[in-house]
């Protein structure tokens, strides 16, 4: 057995190991100190585990890498201790998420590359790109004053899906998702326009919108030319993206939704998932 596979189901086996003691822990918690706490406390921390549960067994069984299923954990208790309030905890689950899938791409361009060297094909340099950009949005939009940094990155980090989904297929082919993506993004903008943005926020809120919506115009395109899976799971999570973002304006610029950390987050968390996941397959095989 190659040095190599040894030391790579090495690694598979202890992060299992990891990802199952710390949801039993969680269990156990659960079980006995959170008796106490409120209803919503307990749904929201049981969710979390179930979603936990859910990464430990696919890591099992070997449908995901772990990397990808510390991703999924990560974004779990970011969008937990938001909901809940944790703000300590918070401020490191929530960057800690994109971390593990900036590694999921990084692990990935070393088992692809000649006897395990780092090597990045220009898919796999957008992806990380757009990962780069997610990850200083969310590390901005924790802070006070630092919306528009933060949409700036998201901004570059959709750029760079635009890229990434443009790869190998034609330019906004599906035109019935480029209507309707538009048509959602201008709606989505006059929405916002009346209901309270701020003047010097409309024009900089009005390119991101059409980014997005363009993201996910070309996703949806990029699905139809490969009909596959993986093509499918990116489409997707770039609609749950477009949902996470209409939701986290209303909330800040309209008005305020109950548990919108929660819905926010689940939701992005979701697609960037399904983005990271669909991607790396379809990397690995044209019919993945």
């Amino acid at each position: 057995m190659p040095d190599s596979f040894r030391a790579a189901s090495g690694i598979r086996s202890l992060g299992w190991g990891v990802q199952l003691f710390a949801w039993l822990a969680g269990l156990v918690w659960l079980l006995a100190g959170g008796a106490d706490a409120p209803m919503p406390t307990r749904w929201i921390w049981g969710a979390t585990l179930l979603v936990g549960l859910g990464a430990v067994i696919a890591t099992w069984r070997g449908k995901i890498s772990v990397w990808e299923a510390l991703m999924i954990e990560a974004g779990a208790l970011a969008t937990a201790t938001s909901a809940l309030g944790l703000f300590h905890w918070h401020v490191i689950a929530k960057p800690a998420a994109m971390v593990f899938a900036i590694a999921a791409v990084v692990a990935d361009a070393c088992q692809s590359g000649a006897g395990g060297t780092f090597r990045l094909d220009g898919s796999q340099r957008w992806l990380l790109g757009a990962l780069l950009g997610s990850l200083a949005g969310d590390v901005f939009l924790m802070g006070q004053g630092l919306f528009i940094p933060g949409l700036v990155s998201f901004l570059l980090a959709h750029l760079c899906y635009i890229a990434l989904f443009r790869v190998g297929v034609p330019w906004l082919a599906h035109r019935l998702a480029l209507a309707a993506t538009v048509l959602l993004g201008l709606g989505m903008a006059v929405f916002l326009w009346r209901g309270g943005l701020p003047a010097e926020l409309r024009a900089p809120v009005a390119v991101y919108v059409l980014a997005i919506a363009l993201m996910a115009a070309q996703a949806w395109a990029r699905w139809r030319q490969l009909a596959s899976r993986s093509a499918l799971c990116v489409a997707l999570g770039a609609s749950f993206f477009m949902l996470s973002d209409s939701l986290l304006a209303t909330d800040r610029f309209v008005q305020r939704l109950p548990w919108a950390p929660l819905w926010v987050l689940a939701t992005y968390y979701l697609a960037q998932a399904l983005i990271v996941m669909g991607m790396l397959r379809s990397m690995r095989g044209p019919r993945r």
